[in-house]
């Protein structure tokens, strides 16, 4: 079976730069010449099976890539962003406004802070 060119029917088509090749019928010479091979059906099992397997492969590497870009990467970002996000806010504050806390009383501070956990429930 051959195709008409398609520059017979529009000139225009000729010059364009997505053409696809004519496709040219093969003689019957041509298909005769190959050679022909008997497949036992043990090789075509075998390929199957490992078609199979690569296809099976392929889907769970896949798989693993779509839970590394959309699940893992973005939580291990957003961890460590704000943990360095807190340790330059603490090194700026402490550089900014030079503070020293000192507790003299250890019992009244923890009591200060356990009624103050009770008063807010």
């Amino acid at each position: 079976m051959s195709y008409p060119s398609p520059s017979a029917s529009d000139p225009s088509l000729a010059t364009s730069a997505f053409m696809v090749p004519s496709v040219e019928a093969t003689s019957d010479d041509e298909i005769a010449s190959l050679p022909s091979e008997s497949a036992d059906t043990s090789d075509l099992d075998d390929f199957s099976d490992y078609s199979d397997a690569e296809e099976e492969w392929r889907e769970s590497v896949e798989q693993l890539e779509l839970l590394l870009t959309m699940v893992i990467v973005p939580f291990v970002g957003k961890y460590l962003g704000r943990k360095c996000a807190y340790w330059s806010w603490t090194r700026f504050m402490e550089w900014k406004y030079p503070v020293e806390v000192e507790v003299k009383n250890q019992a009244a501070y923890k009591g200060t802070g356990v009624v103050a956990a009770l008063a807010s429930l």
